[in-house]
């Protein structure tokens, strides 16, 4: 293990210390029976385990002191006299909505049960208890988060350094998607905790994760486009343009009768992903959990329509002359996508009736939605759902969504919510209906910039922040990942002197005119097209029917 290394794991070591002290505040413990004294063991057996217990008498009682102290958990008798316990829970949690209470009671009727449950308990014990049962019910509310936090940050700080030597050794295709998915699933997971200070480490982590991936692409990627037809194992991973072809005649063939959908997600990356699969597990089975490689750009005018045309974007424009635009053009760049997927699906003799559909806005979901039963004895019926790259155009360009996405954590919820109760969320909800089986994948992701690079360019080099393609562009070699023959990346050339070039992990491209002023307005935005982890491995999964 190299010696950046040894340091990082170093200040891992020393700020997992300082949090699990953080964490050891000993927890206020209010306990209201009308038999306080016969509890005393129990009591005595809590403050030995580290709790501080403050015994009252009564519903009153208890009431006075939630009104005068703080405490993180309250234990109390549901048959006291005066105000009994269920019109003191209920009085507690008008005073302290979230403050944990944990009924405990003589009686097994199912009504005082509902009762407490309707109210919001946390636990429900019947007398007569016993020690052990006290304190799995006290950690259950109190420490079941710090524990799992613990747990958390303990297991990431174990593969933090299993993932630092991964990455410090001779790492192919199939590494590299093991380790952005061990960083992904940490990333989520350290979400849940309240202290950032390992989420820090973490992002330490993902930046070096990147610098390596970058100068792995770098090495690889032109021979990847000339060596034909990949299977994606080994050391030639699936891009963009062998994904469909490799993946989607043997899903159509062992569907056994299902109809089969294939839904790309515009701008989808891997955490967000992550964030809503959980919501489709219950009416989904799911078959296949891949990842592929975007093409360079990142970008929907190319990696999409590699997608969908089983062919890298020179070849599309060699063979569907008509089918491509151009940079220079004015409208849509993709405005052939349905074409260019009939042809492949004629390529790769898949019979039947098919269907396309691009749902670019709330209407044209809901009307899909609404006509859903229409695609019916469909052999193979396309999504192409664009929120997810409106949220992120939208994010650069409206201040209240900076304001609600404002990192990466912010910009998955608002995903997420935006899923469940989307026009998407309703479609798969119907193809789950009609037994279907689902292909759900992206054309690229997309990476929250903030280091500006300055790149010259003439008035018809393009406005992508992550990559430029144009004519005798002006950049710092060092900078950049230059693609000055462009054929060999499989990319068109319009002049002898176009060339493109990709920006690497968080940088992003600025023209030196009015440079102060574009680099406020895009840094910390999210952006694609190019070379990141974020925006290169993108998810692909077969899901089935339940």
């Amino acid at each position: 293990m190299n010696l950046l290394y040894e340091t990082q794991i170093t200040n891992v070591d020393v700020s997992l210390r300082k949090i699990l002290k953080h964490m050891t505040r000993q927890p206020h413990i209010l306990w209201a029976d009308d038999e306080i004294d016969m509890l005393k063991p129990h009591i005595i057996f809590l403050e030995g385990k580290g709790y501080s217990v403050t015994p009252v008498n009564s519903g009153i009682e208890a009431l006075d002191m939630v009104g005068e102290a703080l405490f993180d958990l309250v234990f109390l008798d549901e048959n006291m006299p005066g105000i009994n316990g269920i019109e003191t829970l209920q009085r507690i949690k008008k005073m302290r909505p979230h403050l944990p209470v944990i009924m405990i009671t003589k009686s097994e009727e199912e009504h005082i049960m509902e009762e407490a449950i309707g109210s919001k308990i946390s636990d429900y014990l019947i007398k007569p208890v016993n020690p052990n049962q006290i304190l799995l019910a006290v950690k259950k509310c109190l420490d079941g988060k710090r524990l799992l936090s613990e747990k958390v940050m303990t297991d990431y700080q174990r593969e933090f350094r299993e993932l630092g030597m991964k990455m410090t050794g001779r790492m192919e295709a199939d590494d590299w998607y093991e380790v952005y998915g061990r960083l992904t699933h940490w990333t989520l997971e350290l979400e849940k905790s309240d202290d950032d200070s390992m989420q820090e480490v973490l992002s330490m982590q993902f930046e070096d994760a990147n610098r390596q991936f970058g100068k792995f692409i770098e090495s690889h990627y032109e021979s990847w486009v000339q060596q034909g037809d990949g299977s994606g194992q080994g050391d030639v991973p699936l891009l963009s343009h062998r994904v469909l072809p490799h993946y989607l005649p043997e899903a159509i063939e062992t569907a056994g009768g299902r109809q089969v959908f294939l839904v790309v997600i515009d701008n989808l990356r891997l955490d967000q992903w992550r964030a809503i699969e959980p919501m489709l597990k219950n009416i989904f089975s799911i078959v296949r959990d891949d990842k592929y490689m975007s093409i360079l750009p990142t970008a929907t005018q190319y990696a999409r329509n590699a997608l969908f045309a089983g062919m890298m974007p020179a070849d599309i424009k060699r063979l569907h002359p008509d089918y491509w635009i151009t940079e220079e053009d004015e409208g849509s760049k993709n405005k052939y996508e349905a074409e260019l997927l009939k042809s492949l699906l004629n390529r790769l003799g898949i019979e039947g009736k098919t269907s396309y559909h691009k749902v670019t806005n709330l209407a044209a979901g809901r009307k899909l939605a609404d006509q859903f039963h229409e695609t019916k004895g469909e052999t193979l019926t396309t999504l192409v759902y664009n929120f997810v790259d409106m949220l992120s155009h939208a994010r650069t360009d409206m201040e209240v969504i900076k304001e609600l996405a404002d990192d990466e954590a912010a910009y998955r919820s608002l995903t997420l919510t935006w899923f469940e109760h989307s026009a998407l969320k309703e479609l798969l909800d119907k193809m789950a209906a009609a037994n279907g089986r689902v292909i759900i994948t992206t054309d690229h992701g997309t990476v929250r910039v903030n280091n500006d690079i300055k790149v010259r360019g003439d008035r018809s080099t393009n406005s992508n922040l992550r990559y430029k393609v144009g004519k005798n562009l002006g950049y710092e070699k060092k900078e950049v990942f230059a693609a000055v023959d462009p054929e060999k990346f499989g990319l068109p050339k319009n002049h002898v002197s176009t060339g493109y070039v990709f920006a690497r992990e968080r940088d992003f491209f600025v023209y030196p005119n009015n440079y102060h002023q574009f680099v406020k307005y895009f840094k910390d935005t999210f952006q694609h097209g190019g070379v990141s982890l974020e925006e290169v491995i993108v998810p692909f999964a077969i899901l089935d029917a339940k």
